[in-house]
């Protein structure tokens, strides 16, 4: 599948088979993270890699939706804000390049079939807690990682005359 047919093909899977993701796949999903571009090359992320069997309670803390623990990995991206670039402004790109990151991983996983469901709204203490995470890293963004149970229901975007403005605003 190339990039574009993944980005067609990608979306927020809400249902997931208990079916191991082999070793050599998960490899190349986080291989496809590693390369991923950060301002500067900082590499200001993390990705912490959780298997759900036995461990579906405490996952659950992160998240509550039954689906969350269905796939056999959840995957957790974490920025490291002391390896940020920062701006003239100062402002720092660590959760930029965390996101991008993730992005890669997404359409990575779905160019190999598997699923995933970006998800922001997870509780960050108990992510801290579940996962171990030291307080100078930052919890960003957590998917499932798994094969689909069903294939894609569709979905929409805004039309492109409604999102792109060119020279100006």
């Amino acid at each position: 599948m190339d990039v574009f047919e993944a980005i067609d093909s990608r979306y927020s899977v809400r249902g997931y088979k208990a079916d191991p993701v082999d070793d050599e796949t998960l490899g190349r999903v986080l291989e496809a993270a590693r390369r991923a571009p950060t301002a500067a090359n900082r590499q200001p992320f993390r990705l912490v890699i959780a298997h759900t069997e036995g461990r579906e309670t405490e996952l659950l803390r992160i998240y509550g939706r039954p689906w969350f623990v269905q796939a056999p990995l959840v995957v957790c991206v974490v920025a490291v804000p002391d390896e940020a670039w920062r701006r003239s402004d100062d402002k720092p790109y660590d959760e930029v390049d965390a996101t991008i990151a993730m992005d890669h991983l997404v359409l990575a996983a779905t160019a190999l079939g598997l699923g995933t469901c970006w998800i922001a709204a997870f509780d960050p203490a108990a992510a801290r807690e579940v996962l171990g995470l030291p307080d100078d890293v930052e919890p960003i963004a957590f998917t499932p990682l798994g094969y689909p149970d069903k294939p894609s229901p569709g979905s929409s975007r805004r039309p492109l005359e409604e999102i792109v403005r060119y020279e100006r605003w």
